[in-house]
């Protein structure tokens, strides 16, 4: 028998059972304020001119933005019922049936996109550098990311292809029919037992190699390059790139969705999206990634060759100003009694 990795079983997507917490939710805040943490670390390290209050602004519409186009993007392109189409109104409703399920279905393509909109605006609003603000979010949001990435696993959702290999998990709600040949000789061939016509076999842990590799792993590059980029907006192209890399990678080990399968097959072949088939057969996600790795490339390009481009490491304080505008001051005395002399 394959020996596989149970979800624990004491792991709930509710915090207290019956009440409508959970922890997916709870991942999210989490996330949001780890992002706050190094954000305001970064401000503070580099004496950036920006205030409180103009902080937090950016902060609520950044994630505003985010929480709209990861639901708008989620809503157009995951979800295939005319339900939305009918009854637009239902995308921000959190309400099914008369209960409190939050807002479910989020597509981190579309927070990317309703984020750099929202930054893009408030830069404008304000006067502030935009590729400086992007390069501190880029070092900010992908620690974060691994908080809600967890809550997927949490939630025993996102799950991975069906594999035979050690790092297999079984996660509950992952039933395939042994009505599928296919099902049933991997059922035998890992010596699974199948109960009511359906069986559970051990599924790559997608979401928590999306936690590591798109979240520590890629906030820890990014962490590290923020002292020493060679032009502004050096890191918001490293992050759209590391990102789209990292998730292009993995969605090869993630069963794509159900109902959208391959958006993109090169190969054709009847094995199911459960298990892999063909590097050349792409998922939605692999083509929004994609997309953004050419976008990522582009934007460094140009970011290299904009005006003003010198990355300004550290700013210097209100303190260091004065005494700069006191010496500049003191100067122009000296020229003038010089003059007159």
């Amino acid at each position: 028998m394959i020996l596989a990795v149970q979800f624990p079983s004491w792991l709930k997507p509710e915090i207290i059972p019956g009440l409508p917490f959970r922890w997916y939710g709870l991942m999210y805040l989490v996330a949001f304020g780890i992002a706050w943490l190094l954000y305001r670390r970064q401000v503070r390290e580099r004496n950036f001119p920006i205030n409180e209050e103009q902080l937090s602004g950016l902060f609520f519409w950044g994630i505003l933005a985010l929480v709209l186009g990861a639901r708008v993007l989620s809503a157009l392109v995951y979800e295939t019922s005319p339900v939305y189409s009918r009854e637009p109104w239902l995308i921000f409703w959190p309400f099914r049936n008369g209960r409190f399920t939050g807002l479910s279905g989020m597509s981190y393509h579309g927070g990317v996109i309703g984020g750099i909109l929202a930054i893009l605006i408030y830069s404008a609003r304000h006067r502030l550098d935009y590729r400086e603000i992007g390069d501190m979010f880029a070092a900010s949001i992908p620690l974060g990311y691994t908080a809600g990435r967890l809550g997927n696993f949490i939630n025993g959702e996102l799950y991975g292809r069906v594999t035979a290999g050690p790092l297999g998990m079984i996660f509950p709600g992952a039933e395939l029919s042994i009505r599928e040949q296919w099902v049933r000789d991997m059922a035998i061939e890992m010596d699974i037992p199948a109960m009511g016509g359906f069986v559970n076999l051990p599924r790559h842990p997608s979401q928590l190699y999306e936690a590591v590799f798109e979240g520590l792993v890629l906030w820890a590059i990014i962490w590290f390059l923020r002292n020493k980029k060679p032009f502004k907006g050096f890191l918001v192209g490293i992050y759209l790139a590391g990102y789209g890399f990292f998730r292009f990678i993995i969605e090869y080990f993630r069963e794509p969705d159900a109902d959208l399968g391959y958006r993109i097959t090169l190969v054709k072949t009847n094995i199911p999206p459960a298990l892999f088939t063909s590097p050349f057969n792409l998922s939605t996600g692999q083509v929004f990634s994609f997309v953004m790795i050419v976008l990522a490339l582009i934007w460094l390009f140009i970011a290299s060759r904009l005006p003003d481009r010198e990355p300004v490491r550290i700013y210097p304080s209100p303190a260091e100003e004065e005494n700069k505008e006191k010496n500049r001051k003191e100067k122009r005395r000296n020229r003038r009694r010089f003059t007159k002399s």
